[in-house]
């Protein structure tokens, strides 16, 4: 196909946010309230709406995913060189929440079918300093929760969720998150329910209640006190300002009142890519994206495999040059330098390794339009017959 005959093209970013149509409001009403600091009424608001969606025992929001990662490090109380068993394919943060507390991230390999943590892997990486793993849920794709948290069980590990792209995703209709000791979400601009920055801890277990709240609110028992439980305000343990304003409180409540209408839409357009890649997958030019049965996506990413590196490379130039925003995704955290630093990894990781050279995430928002779906997908099919994609 020659450029001239390419359609009318527009140029389509990798992520647009997309507004439920209460936000004005609901900030508009956090200002009338004279109470712009944490912990107001859309905060618990917020948290209410979680503890319902997922059956938590608590939920906190905090100032992002990786707040509550954090969170859930304090909570363990890890000790130098404490490990911590992960997959290397993830986000820095993922690692990083247990590096600040002196812990030893143990990188396994992934999965070649969702690219999550192979759970088959995870007992031959457990040691006498092991005390946790954690499950990060690719693409709001599931962990084998059940194979996982049985492994835990016997070995007396805690599970941590890095649910992170999890919001509204299940497996065997169980919400992500809320299977673990402690789950982490985000409400990232990129994510599906979104407030710019934010995220929130879930836990799962009563008995870290109250010590979650009281690390939330800078190691105090500011929160018992307001409620009237308290005859003081005191430092009770260690702690930080996790939790966010209640600005962004407000812009998150009118997101999670739409939260189902914008998984099922990003389920829709996640749909029409898969349905128009299969012709190209079965010819041999790329693999789609995998969701075992088990598990209940939320359409959060689209991604595609190339078959080599090279053709990686010489796609997303091609997308780029058309006015498209493709981008790669993780790469590897055990080939990094504070990975090199402060990690170690559970044997090789050659699916992680060859993977994350050949994956593209495509754009992908709930406001997307399906012809923007359709250029998208004729972008890849023009730039997989160019002869720079060494095929």
């Amino acid at each position: 196909m020659k450029e001239s005959s390419l359609p009318a093209r527009r140029r389509i970013p990798f992520n647009r946010p997309t507004i439920a149509g209460r936000e004005y409001e609901y900030i508009r009403a956090a200002v009338d309230s004279g109470q712009l600091s944490g912990n107001g009424p859309f905060t618990r608001r917020c948290h209410e709406w979680i503890e319902a969606e997922t059956g938590c025992a608590k939920a906190l929001l905090t100032h992002s995913c990786t707040a509550a990662l954090e969170m859930s490090a304090l909570l363990l109380d890890l000790e130098s060189g404490d490990e911590v068993i992960m997959p290397s394919f993830a986000f820095v943060s993922t690692a990083n929440a247990f590096v600040l507390r002196r812990g030893v991230p143990v990188f396994v390999d992934i999965r070649p079918d969702t690219l999550n943590m192979d759970e088959t892997l995870i007992e031959r990486a457990i040691t006498s300093r092991t005390r946790a793993i954690v499950a990060l849920h690719y693409a709001g794709v599931s962990c084998e929760m059940d194979d996982i948290l049985d492994i835990a069980a016997r070995r007396g590990l805690a599970v941590v969720e890095d649910a992170a792209q999890g919001i509204k995703a299940s497996y065997r209709g169980r919400p992500l998150g809320a299977m673990g000791r402690f789950g982490a979400i985000s409400f990232h601009e990129t994510k599906n329910v979104i407030a710019g920055e934010g995220g929130a801890l879930l836990i799962n277990d009563v008995r870290d209640a109250r010590r979650a709240e009281i690390m939330w609110e800078k190691g105090t028992n500011r929160s018992e006190f307001a409620r009237g439980e308290a005859a003081k305000y005191t430092w009770l343990d260690v702690g930080s300002s996790f939790l966010p304003g209640e600005l962004t409180a407000a812009f998150l409540q009118a997101q999670l009142e739409d939260a189902d209408r914008f998984c099922t839409r990003r389920l829709q357009l996640w749909q029409r890519y898969h349905s128009q890649f299969e012709r190209l997958e079965q010819a041999g030019a790329l693999r789609r994206p995998i969701v075992p049965a088990q598990c209940q996506s939320n359409g959060h990413i689209y991604y595609l495999l190339l078959p080599t590196a090279a053709m990686q490379t010489a796609v997303l130039a091609s997308l780029t040059s058309g006015g498209i925003s493709a981008v790669f995704h993780y790469v590897p955290l055990h080939s990094s330098p504070a990975g090199l630093r402060f990690a170690r990894t559970s044997g090789d990781l050659p699916v992680t390794e060859d993977l994350s050279k050949r994956l593209i995430r495509l754009p992908l928002w709930a406001g997307m339009a399906d012809q923007d779906v359709d250029q998208v997908v004729g972008a890849i099919e023009h730039a997989l017959t160019q002869p720079t994609g060494n095929r």
